[in-house]
């Protein structure tokens, strides 16, 4: 068996590759097996007609390609949100272009089987072959905790592989029972309420008999779970008819119980008992997790260690990162002044080395500081210590009317709005999922780091305190990032207390145990952030450097060029000598100023600057803000393009911080002074520049008036922001 290697990307769409699912409760180690198998061999896309996250990965199997798709995180498969929607609609085959899954693997935590059998129970209906992944073998018995795997195969009619993802044990056994697994025959259902399955299977045969396409499976989830997404979706393909003699077989069925809590309490029995068989557990003993807990979970213990971890984390950030964004600075620089030199002076020189070059290299250079930032991310994640934040901070969004459940769309922000704003909709209350969507965009996506490391690394003095362990620049990010969290929290205790008033919700959160990140699943995930980042840099930002470049290239009258031949041809007279070298020089730069000012961009911006003048910008300054409305990491693309085009310093400096640096009103003033520069980083904290951002939040509230809301209120915050500090520090 060939159980190693990765398989090659091919298309879902080709039904060849069979289709293996894999579920499991959250905090079960799903994702990182997931990253174990499939290596870089994956990709993310949406499901087909909704903003739910699609993960596939190819692997071998005894020769044959294998697609493992990555369902998200459940407790059951009793579907109340699109989520657990989805993941029925996978393993029933109703997704579009991805055939049904020849086989389950159901991800499940050794620690704890009683909570994660209720899923498993649940998969075993499905008639599916299943493959139990007994993952966290090694806590489970540093625990004390042993468990009879073949015994618990034979009661469950599946394959169970003892296995640790983390410490990549147990891989290969894995891949040998999932090439087995896609082969066999399906085994038969389990069966937990036989009355009830007997009742739905006569139901869904008169329903096909009227021609409804629902699934047996369907039918029963209908029947058991009251008002929940399997009836709605009953309802709309049954008819009122169907759906009134459901109600009326579900009532008599329970005799004035629910059937949901019959089958829980059914389900639980079968689990109880078969762990009374299988499992052998040690006194409980106080861990070293347990010990940790009382630190982190401590009210003001806790918060201080959260800002001080911040803190730690932002200044790796600008410390670790500099090496890395000097080498890719050179490396830009470097190709410029090749491709200068390769190319005669005209426009498709300017268009390489103004345009692409620099417009993209200038962006391109923060990828170190985003992969800095996520790799810390992605550990406190893996390590189990953000959801203990989630709880710790579940106190101050209580405060405000949210609960904890708001913290963790808000923490996935601090990567992107977007999926931040797709990850509201765990939150049952329309009202509370409204603020915490309308909180996200507050808080500081990657986007917006690569505009606040420009900005700090200019014009924020890098001072040290305490020995250099702490320095300024990573404290005025820190304060940058909280001043986002402090927006998005006012934002939604106005809310709650204006038009979304109601109820505070409840929260409850599973807190796992603390375990050491698995390295490879890390380095995959932040590959993916890497490959993503660049793909927006080689498209998105490519796309728009070129546009800027031609507004601000273009046109270039011969009127302009004429006003400073005379002095030229006067210059170009005289002997050789430094001097008439520089002289030229600053002929060169004036006369490129003169055509960058009377460029479309140019006449756009001195539009627009009157509107701007108050928060100290210049033209410039106002034009690159402008087009950077669409998505704001495109503002360092646009400054670097118009700043290289109109660079007036020496010609050996063409780091965009010393251009700027060097910029000055026409009065001789710098245009970047601190008040500027402080009001220019409030703006951007606040300002919702991001297109994709404001079509999500049309998607989820399915409402044109929230978007525009979000938009008006987030600019007019950032722009009475930046006001208040240029004019006051003025």
């Amino acid at each position: 068996m060939n159980g190693a290697a990765p398989a090659p990307a091919t298309a879902l769409k080709n039904a060849a590759d069979p289709v293996i699912a894999v579920i499991g409760n959250p905090n079960t180690g799903k994702s990182t097996l997931f990253n174990a198998l499939t290596g870089l061999r994956q990709k993310t896309a949406n499901y087909p007609g909704v903003t739910v996250e699609r993960h596939t990965g190819h692997i071998k199997l005894d020769g044959h390609n294998v697609t493992l798709v990555d369902l998200p995180g459940a407790y059951s498969i009793a579907a109340q949100s699109p989520d657990e929607m989805v993941a029925i609609d996978v393993l029933l085959g109703h997704v579009e272009d991805l055939p049904r899954p020849r086989a389950i693997l159901a991800v499940v935590d050794a620690t704890n089987l009683r909570r994660n059998l209720f899923l498993v129970t649940q998969l075993a209906e499905l008639g599916l072959p299943m493959v139990i992944g007994l993952n966290m073998t090694d806590l489970a018995a540093a625990k004390g905790i042993e468990v009879d795997i073949t015994a618990l195969g034979a009661g469950l009619g599946a394959q169970v592989v003892a296995l640790s993802a983390a410490r990549g044990t147990g891989l290969d056994e894995l891949r040998s029972a999932l090439a087995t697994a896609i082969d066999a025959p399906s085994p038969p259902p389990l069966r937990v309420l036989p009355t009830v399955n007997e009742a739905a299977a006569e139901l869904w045969q008169r329903l096909r008999a009227a021609g409804s396409h629902l699934s047996e499976y369907e039918v029963e989830r209908a029947l058991i779970d009251a008002h929940g997404a399997a009836e709605r979706r009953f309802e709309l393909s049954a008819g009122d008819s169907f759906h009134a003699e459901m109600l009326d077989l579900r009532a008599r069925l329970s005799a004035g119980s629910s059937l949901a809590a019959m089958e829980a309490t059914a389900r639980y029995a079968l689990i109880n008992a078969l762990i009374t068989r299988i499992e052998k557990r040690q006194p409980p003993r106080v861990t070293v997790s347990d010990r940790i807990d009382r630190v982190t979970n401590h009210p003001v213990i806790g918060s201080l260690l959260f800002l001080l971890v911040m803190a730690m984390v932002f200044q790796a950030v600008f410390s670790w990162a500099a090496p890395l964004m000097d080498l890719i600075d050179g490396w830009a620089a470097s190709l410029g002044e090749l491709v200068r030199a390769a190319l005669p002076p005209g426009a498709i020189s300017s268009l390489l080395v103004d345009g692409v070059i620099a417009g993209v290299g200038g962006v391109v250079i923060f990828l170190p500081q985003i992969l800095i930032l996520f790799a810390f991310i992605i550990v406190l994640e893996d390590s189990g210590y953000m959801p203990r934040v989630a709880f710790m901070v579940d106190r101050l969004m209580r405060s405000v009317g949210l609960s904890g459940q708001s913290f963790i769309p808000m923490l996935s922000s601090f990567a992107c709005a977007v999926p931040g704003i797709m990850a509201t909709r765990v939150i049952p209350e329309r009202r509370d999922r409204i603020a915490t969507i309308l909180a996200a965009p507050f808080m500081t996506c990657s986007a917006r780091l690569p505009i606040y490391a420009l900005l700090i690394g200019a014009f924020i003095p890098d001072t040290r305190y305490l020995g250099g362990f702490i320095n300024l620049q990573g404290m005025v990010l820190l304060g940058l990032y909280l001043l986002g969290i402090v927006g998005g929290i006012v934002t939604a205790m106005l809310l709650k207390r204006t038009a979304l008033s109601g109820p505070t919700p409840t929260f409850m959160i599973e807190l796992p145990p603390y375990r050491l990140p698995n390295l490879w699943s890390v380095l995959i995930r932040l590959a993916e952030r890497a490959r993503i980042f660049l793909v927006r840099a080689g498209t998105v930002i490519f796309s728009v450097a070129v546009l800027i470049w031609a507004l601000v290239y273009f046109p270039r009258p011969a009127e302009v060029a004429a006003t400073y031949e005379t002095e030229r041809t006067v210059l170009a007279s005289l002997p050789d000598s430094a001097e008439r070298d520089r002289e030229i020089t600053q002929l060169d730069n004036r006369l490129a100023s003169a055509y960058l000012e009377q460029s479309w961009l140019g006449r756009a911006g001195h539009f627009v600057a009157p509107a701007f003048a108050p928060l100290g910008w210049d033209w410039k300054v106002s034009a690159a803000v402008i087009a950077g409305f669409p998505a704001r990491e495109v503002v360092i693309a646009v400054l670097s393009t118009i700043y290289s085009v109109g660079d007036q310093g020496d010609e050996t400096d063409n780091a965009l911080r010393a251009q700027l640096k060097r910029a000055t009103h026409a009065d001789g003033s710098p245009v970047f002074s601190l008040p500027m520069v402080v009001g220019l980083l409030i703006f951007y904290a606040f300002c919702l520049q991001c297109a994709a951002t404001l079509a999500v939040i049309y998607r989820e509230t399915n409402s044109v008036g929230w978007p525009v809301f979000a938009w008006l209120y987030m600019t007019g915050l950032g722009y009475a922001g930046a006001l208040l500090a240029y004019q006051l520090g003025s």
